[in-house]
């Protein structure tokens, strides 16, 4: 009897869609996955600019002033839960909920985070998702087996000085591969 392989983790990764995204809702999308273990996965997309909300509108609708908080854009993180909310930063800022995902990011999900950012004490860098990504147990392995994905290696914090339409191509670039080079659709041999 063969043991199954040991469990790798993806968190802290990029998932990096390619030309033959099956699923349209993730064309061009980055998604750094946040969790993954063998019960599932969440990720949030990091290319995915929201068109008719900012952070001031979030947090007007929490009841949280804004007096010292520039308005900025708000990513769509995903297709679930999209009233749910979460914070990617730096390590400059941190609480109980505070996740570390990488060596240079956190999240954070709650609404002391919210408060700190309007009141100017919150992370200095960040990004606001409304939403997430989410697998099933083993659904993201499946997916990765077939055409659609491309995992990273690359540092995730490198793409979010660049806006999020730019994230996709630059991805794609730090894994060495060129997009305009990428076919739409990929055969079998």
């Amino acid at each position: 009897m063969f043991a199954d392989p040991p469990f790798e983790s993806y968190e802290g990764r990029l998932l990096i869609a390619m030309p033959d995204m099956p699923d349209p809702r993730f064309a061009r999308s980055v998604i750094l996955l946040c969790a993954h273990s063998p019960a599932g996965a969440m990720g949030l997309t990091l290319s995915d600019p929201m068109e008719s909300v900012g952070l001031h509108g979030v947090l007007s609708e929490l009841d949280i002033a804004t007096a010292s908080a520039p308005d900025s854009r708000v990513l769509r993180g995903g297709p679930v839960e999209p009233g749910r909310g979460a914070v990617l930063h730096g390590l400059d800022w941190s609480s109980e909920e505070t996740v570390g995902l990488t060596e240079s990011l956190a999240l954070t999900a709650s609404i002391e985070i919210l408060r700190a950012i309007g009141r100017g004490g919150g992370p200095q860098r960040y990004e606001l998702f409304l939403g997430y990504a989410g697998w099933a147990g083993g659904q993201i392995e499946a997916e990765l087996a077939a055409p659609g994905w491309l995992l990273g290696s690359s540092d995730p914090a490198l793409l979010l000085d660049l806006a999020p339409e730019r994230r996709w191509s630059a991805a794609l670039l730090a894994e060495g591969v060129d997009p305009a080079m990428l076919a739409t659709v990929s055969g079998h041999a």
